[in-house]
């Protein structure tokens, strides 16, 4: 009897000191809590300096990512976020991630020595415990460097526990399971007033089916969950600084950005963040309510788009490739705000572009045609003179729309030099199709060149992709790949 009273007293002893939910708890479960930590920093700089400090965490609602593989980090993403034990240092979690300071350090402004500072936010799961969290900087031409370490104390009086937003409108549109086990997409509406909430759901609906009709996405549809969360603006529309343009919106998305007429960001990170946060989610897509073409996307940050477009259905696609599979852009014509985003002589970590510096070791070398050569020849300089000429046309078109809007022209005027753009862009796209089409290495897997940004020295994998041209095309095997591994990597 007094030994099973000294067990029983062992017993109770143990419970005491393990964290609460963690009796006999294994893997996620006995480090993690169903919830996540959302951790608000600061990020600043120019192209020569950089620093971040912490600014607030909160908790928020259930975790989303996946519960299995915390440190399978594909290694994309300019900056690295690791989470370990603060007692023992253990590494718990890891996530690699792109960021708005990450790109502003490429642009003229930086590179000047004009200082910025944005906010930004890494995700994590709830821990039970005390944990040590870093930011690490992956630049692509130096050494990692430690930009940040905090600890974090789950039980801290600190922790931000707010209700969500007033005035958020909530729509299930495709919801099939678990988040644990699910690709969760959150589409946040914006720049929609409240009167045209109906126009949210419409647009919703639309992109949901579109978006589960592109591969990989179609083959996971009973395996993705899409919600909408629309908070209503002042204004309908967002902001375009080059028109002269400026409307209050929910979360502060604007034309124009880093100087791009056609990128779409927001800085207002935290009023972003706190609306999405009323559903899981593993990628953030805000949606447009604008009829002008735009969008943007960056890595584990979020994706945007303008939903009344006639290329409203290929930039989703684009962007989110961006944004959630880590693609990069393989178009090098276009005007874009970066400069040497890729730097000579450095392979990218991008899946789908290649500086091909040892063409024997391409990185998707066993998805190559058979007897296809390395580097690949195509009608290069006949595209780039096709191709450059509509550049100029669409600048100079872009740049009497802007003059027209700011100078207080009849609307007339602007809306029939839209239209005008629209055309020519529409007949531009239609000519690259048919081009693209007829080329010897049509349907081949390679290595192309031209991507990037860049016409020399860096290769994409096929002639055409949706990440290369505008238009209702498939990805190329190599992007659709690395697609359908991040999809699985949420899955399991």
């Amino acid at each position: 009897m007094r030994l099973l009273l000294l067990m029983v007293s062992l017993l109770q002893a143990a419970l005491v000191v393990l964290p609460a939910g963690a009796v006999g708890a294994t893997g996620f479960d006995a480090d993690f809590m169903d919830a996540t930590l959302r951790v608000d920093l600061f990020h600043g700089g120019n192209a020569r300096t950089e620093w971040a400090s912490f600014d607030r965490a909160w908790r928020q609602g259930r975790w989303a990512g996946s519960r299995t593989h915390l440190l399978d980090e594909p290694g994309i993403g300019r900056y690295l976020v690791t989470v370990s034990d603060a007692a023992t240092d253990r590494p718990l979690f890891a996530w690699g991630y792109d960021s708005l300071f990450g790109e502003y350090r490429t642009t003229s402004g930086a590179s000047s020595g004009v200082t910025r500072t944005y906010s930004e936010t890494i995700l994590v799961p709830f821990p039970r415990r005390p944990v040590r969290v870093r930011l690490t900087v992956r630049p692509r031409d130096g050494e990692p460097q430690e930009l940040l370490a905090t600890t974090i104390d789950p039980g801290a009086a600190t922790i931000g526990l707010e209700p969500a937003p007033e005035n958020l409108e909530i729509v299930d549109q495709h919801v099939t399971g678990e988040p644990a086990t699910r690709l969760d997409l959150v589409l946040v509406g914006e720049g929609y007033r409240a009167d045209e909430a109906a126009v949210f759901r419409a647009d919703l609906a639309r992109f949901t089916r579109v978006l589960l009709a592109v591969e990989p996405y179609a083959s996971f549809t009973d395996r993705i969950n899409v919600r909408g969360v629309l908070r209503p603006s002042q204004d309908s529309g967002i902001d375009e600084p080059s028109r002269g343009a400026w409307r209050r919106t929910a979360v502060g998305a604007s034309f124009d950005s880093l100087g791009s007429e056609r990128y779409v960001l927001t800085e207002d990170n935290q009023a972003l963040r706190d609306v999405a946060a009323a559903v899981p989610y593993d990628v953030i897509v805000i949606m447009v309510n604008q009829s002008r073409y735009g969008g943007g996307g960056i890595y584990n940050t979020y994706a945007t788009f303008t939903t009344h477009n006639q290329w409203s259905e290929y930039v989703l696609v684009h962007e989110l490739g961006h944004a959630f599979g880590g693609l990069a852009d393989e178009y090098y014509t276009s005007s874009v705000a970066y400069n040497d985003f890729y730097p000579r002589g450095i392979e990218p970590v991008e899946p789908n572009i290649t500086a091909l510096l040892d063409p024997s070791d391409l990185k998707w070398r066993d998805l190559v045609t058979p007897g296809t050569p390395v580097p690949t020849p195509w009608e290069k300089a006949e595209f780039d003179a096709m191709d450059l000429a509509y550049q100029r046309r669409r600048g100079d078109l872009n740049d009497r729309i802007a003059a027209a809007s700011r100078g207080g022209a009849p609307t007339e005027r602007t809306t029939q030099l839209q239209e005008e753009a629209e055309r020519l862009s529409l007949e531009h796209a239609r000519r690259v199709d048919a081009f693209l089409a007829a080329s010897a290495g049509a349907g081949t897997v390679g290595a192309f060149e031209g991507a990037g940004y860049s016409s020399v020295g860096l290769y994409r994998p096929a002639v055409d992709c949706i990440m290369f041209s505008k238009g209702k095309k498939p990805f190329c095997p190599v992007c659709r790949r690395a697609l359908e591994g991040a999809v699985r990597r949420l899955l399991e």
